[in-house]
């Protein structure tokens, strides 16, 4: 109800995509390095019932492994939410710009590093270049995956 509400207030979602575009440039599709078809970053996840099935959704996604490119921290309060860019390569060898909007402790924060890869799930029927990190992920599968891209590279 309140995501119909707040469309007619605020216009379309398109319209909503280029308010925050004007708003946090930092967050724009071509900032984050992402093309038309990326959805946009939502200023609150919360409120949107279409962000929470892509979240859950995510959960259970497919796991990849993504190279931290950049990350903007989008707000501060409680902790930190940080939407983070990565060149993901998934097991098939399918290599894109992922985007994930993410929790993060004080910690966790403290530790991003450009370069980092970390594990990260996505969905393959729908590749609107958003992905989640992949905190549960066994390290022994991440381990497999890791050693195939690998191999692939190598031939």
């Amino acid at each position: 109800m309140f995501g119909r509400l707040f469309g007619r207030v605020f216009g379309s979602g398109e319209k909503l995509n280029d308010l925050v575009a004007q708003l946090r440039p930092d967050l724009s599709r071509e900032s984050l390095g992402v093309g038309p078809d990326f959805p946009g970053v939502v200023p609150n996840p919360l409120l949107s019932g279409e962000a929470r099935k892509r979240n859950a959704e995510l959960r259970t996604g497919e796991l990849a492994l993504g190279v931290l490119v950049d990350w903007r921290e989008v707000s501060s309060d409680g902790s930190p939410r940080v939407v983070l860019m990565f060149d993901v390569e998934t097991a098939g060898g399918v290599s894109f710009r992922g985007v994930a909007d993410q929790d993060l402790t004080i910690t966790e924060l403290t530790r991003l590093a450009p370069g980092q890869t970390l594990p990260v799930r996505y969905r393959p029927a729908v590749m609107d270049h958003y992905v989640a990190l992949a905190r549960d992920a066994d390290p022994a599968h991440v381990q497999r995956l890791s050693e195939e891209i690998a191999s692939r590279k190598r031939t």
